[in-house]
């Protein structure tokens, strides 16, 4: 209930990218076909004894519920009014794989019991791995998502589909409009792009600030008064701290033109948030959910260390009002709530990255991470 003069405000969920193809679709109640077309692993079961290598046995099926581990109580205490997460796997049993690609992820469709499990509102498709299995294997994860009553944006069956964002409604608090868009900086073929009739996902032709601008106009022309406008967008490489000036124009120019929040994904590890006029621009989530448990490399990155983003935002102004970052790991494919030294690390970097965005965080009692008063409007 909304105090007398307290303007309402939206509690929201984000996260990186959740990939329950692969490794972790085989530890699910209904594995599909393990075999992979990698130049290294061909049976999607390594993947889950690297993992059993690293950090012990996993005892299967596990349970829909199961992958989420502590992000679920996080979630119960949080209790947000939207859960939006990017979704970076093809939905299919489709064999048709993308020729010349290294890597392709995919999930038997009835495994999507793990994406209802966490009470997902909205799934963000328009990234490089959700036309792994070809134009089959696209239709059948939209095919899939539609009859679990699981929204979605970023990918549909012509251009106009593509670009539709999801349109979230909630209780008393308004509407959230979610567009998802990808740039091949990504690494998205830009043959996935969905063109006339052609099926696909809403590519951008470029990060420049004039595509940013087509990019706010559009969603200018779809909202309607009271709408919070998300731009959930995959772009950049998957490592390294450094922001494009490309990126941070592109953001910028989103939020100068209305935008309310930038939901940013596709590096594999955490990267810098910024407070740009008030609104939230997350330049990279990181892994959420994925199967590279024990894979070595980029250590110094910590890439199994993930982050909960819980923004409650003024519907109104459409600004930022409080934001908790929750620490997360991965162990035995299941996300373990994080303490200690690992909240401090990650704490420590994002003030380190985020400095020439004069971002300050700090340790929350209980070890979560949150803006210093001062960077709130």
């Amino acid at each position: 209930m909304t105090v007398m003069g307290e303007q309402p405000a939206l509690n929201l969920f984000f996260c990186g990218d959740v990939m329950t193809g692969r490794g972790i679709d085989q530890v699910l109640p209904h594995p599909g076909d393990p075999a992979l077309h990698e130049r290294y692993i061909h049976d999607a079961r390594d993947y889950v004894g690297l993992a059993k290598s690293a950090n012990g046995p996993i005892v299967r099926p596990v349970s829909f519920e199961y992958i989420w581990g502590d992000a679920l109580r996080e979630l119960d205490e949080a209790n947000p009014d939207l859960r939006i997460v990017n979704l970076e796997t093809s939905i299919t049993t489709s064999d048709e794989f993308w020729p010349r690609k290294p890597v392709h992820y995919r999930m038997h469709p009835q495994n999507v019991g793990c994406l209802t499990a966490a009470r997902i509102d909205c799934c963000c498709l328009a990234n490089n791995h959700v036309l792994d299995w070809g134009y089959p294997g696209l239709i059948e994860t939209l095919q899939t998502l539609e009859s679990s009553s699981l929204r979605y944006a970023g990918a549909g069956r012509n251009v106009d589909n593509a670009m539709q964002p999801a349109r979230l409604e909630t209780s008393a608090k308004g509407r959230v409009l979610v567009f998802s868009v990808g740039s091949e900086t990504s690494g998205i073929p830009p043959e996935w792009a969905a063109a006339g009739d052609k099926p696909g996902v809403f590519l951008l032709d470029s990060l420049s600030e004039g595509s940013a601008a087509l990019l706010a106009e559009k969603i200018a022309r779809t909202r309607q008064p009271g709408d919070v406008a998300v731009a959930s967008i995959h772009w950049g490489s998957n490592w390294g701290y450094e922001i494009p000036a490309a990126l941070v124009r592109f953001a910028h120019r989103l939020v100068d033109d209305g935008v309310d929040l930038v939901h940013g994904h596709s590096s594999h590890h955490v990267r810098p948030l910024e407070i740009y006029r008030g609104k939230l621009i997350l330049y990279g989530c990181g892994d959420f959910i994925t199967d590279y448990e024990g894979i070595s490399g980029y250590e110094s990155y910590k890439g199994g260390l993930a982050l909960m983003y819980l923004a409650r935002i003024n519907v109104c102004s459409g600004e930022l009002t409080e934001l908790r970052l929750v620490p997360m790991q991965s162990r035995r494919f299941r996300l373990t709530r994080v303490f200690g030294p690992d909240a401090e690390w990650l704490c420590t970097m994002l003030n380190r990255e985020g400095r020439r965005f004069n971002t300050a965080l700090r340790l929350t009692d209980d070890d979560a991470i949150t803006l210093r008063s001062a960077q709130i409007i």
